[in-house]
């Protein structure tokens, strides 16, 4: 492969523009209007999702939310391009992938609500455990994919992270290693301009994320992040490639974190407003409305359907969350190691004999003449 096969587009790919209107590109095609319709009927799902769980983080029944309010394309098209059998490797910010992919919203909020597991059952639904902290989960894809290589299986995997992530080491040892051992993985890096209140020039100084590919020996693309239409296309071309043993790749969505980081950030002290509505009028749902309205692939009655549809998701969600769980002290320790060390025993007896102490003294009542 020529070196210059290896380098993005000097801008971004883009299918559907700002308007609805189709761009004509000669690399990559339109998908179908039934394909378009699926991605449309995934946006307003996650847009309605990505609402409820903000007033569920205010309403005290989740801990924290990290809103992907505004990349809903790239989460939906992450979820729609992969098959049955490959694997996905979110980030926190990546709710509506894992949706997408199939877990219920509920099981997908349980790590944010602060519960001790990942919620979901990665097995039956190919998604791994949302990942917190930066990059590591780069790692472990390209651990999960090369192993799927040598067993010689058909498997893709899809790892997802953001622009923050592409300044970490972990970031460098996956994309090495995927490259060196030319494992079947993309690295799909959602480009929002913000690692928490750094922006992305203050992380590199390459001409973009995509171009940091040919460093490591692999294809890298760039795709404009708020149109469905062109990462649907990008990423399929990606991990069509990889199943067909081309090896990895990396391609990075333009994009934009249109609310905080998470709601315990103040993102007005590092951005400012006219900067964020600038983005509004870049809307995914909007874009791909306009277009499909235009076309006549989407009506009223449709419309509705889908909205219908995304708001009994969300009170589905809702209800779940408002329901307090029963919890067993005892499942800190017991699902650790397969088992129980002795030190994981001390520590459970140690934990016991407190919990044993502290329901003595509420049984006991008051003392000293004091009084509830």
């Amino acid at each position: 492969m020529l070196h210059t096969d290896l380098l993005p587009r000097d801008t971004a790919v883009r299918l559907i523009d700002e308007n609805g209107e189709s761009v004509s590109d000669e690399r990559y095609a339109l998908p179908d209007p039934g394909v378009l319709l699926t991605a449309y009927r995934g946006l307003i799902e996650g847009r309605r999702l990505n609402d409820q769980a903000s007033a569920l983080v205010r309403q005290g029944r989740l801990a924290v939310y990290p809103s992907s309010h505004g990349q809903e394309a790239c989460q939906v098209g992450a979820a729609m391009v992969l098959s049955a059998q490959d694997w996905l490797f979110p980030t926190y910010r990546d709710s509506v992938a894992l949706i997408a992919r199939g877990v219920a919203p509920a099981e997908a909020m349980v790590l944010l609500k602060g519960d001790w597991h990942s919620g979901y059952d990665v097995r039956a639904h190919h998604v791994a455990p949302q990942a917190t902290p930066l990059a590591t989960q780069l790692l472990h894809a390209v651990g999960f994919a090369h192993a799927a290589k040598h067993r010689g299986e058909d498997t893709v995997v899809l790892a997802l992270c953001g622009d923050g992530a592409t300044s970490e080491g972990d970031f460098h040892e996956a994309m090495n290693f995927a490259a060196v051992f030319h494992v079947p993985v993309v690295f799909f890096v959602q480009n929002n301009e913000f690692a928490i209140s750094v922006p992305l020039s203050r992380q590199t100084a390459a001409p973009s994320l995509a171009h940091k590919a040919i460093g490591y020996g692999m294809p890298g693309q760039r795709v404009d992040g708020n149109d469905v239409a062109a990462v649907l296309a990008v990423l399929g071309e990606a991990v069509d490639r990889a199943r067909a043993g081309g090896g990895p790749s990396l391609v990075e969505a333009h994009t934009y974190r249109m609310q905080a980081h998470t709601n315990a950030d103040d993102d007005t002290r590092y951005r400012e407003r006219d900067e964020v509505q600038a983005w509004v009028a870049r809307d995914p749902l909007r874009r791909l409305r306009a277009h499909l309205t235009a076309t006549g692939a989407l009506d009223e009655e449709t419309e509705e359907r889908f909205a219908r549809g995304a708001d009994e998701i969300a009170d589905e969600m809702r209800t779940a969350l408002n329901t307090d769980a029963d919890l067993d002290p005892e499942d800190l320790f017991r699902f650790v190691t397969s088992s129980r060390s002795p030190q994981l025993e001390e520590q459970w007896r140690l934990l016991r004999g407190e919990i044993e102490r502290s329901q003595l003294a509420d049984a006991s009542g008051p003392s000293n003449g004091e009084s509830r």
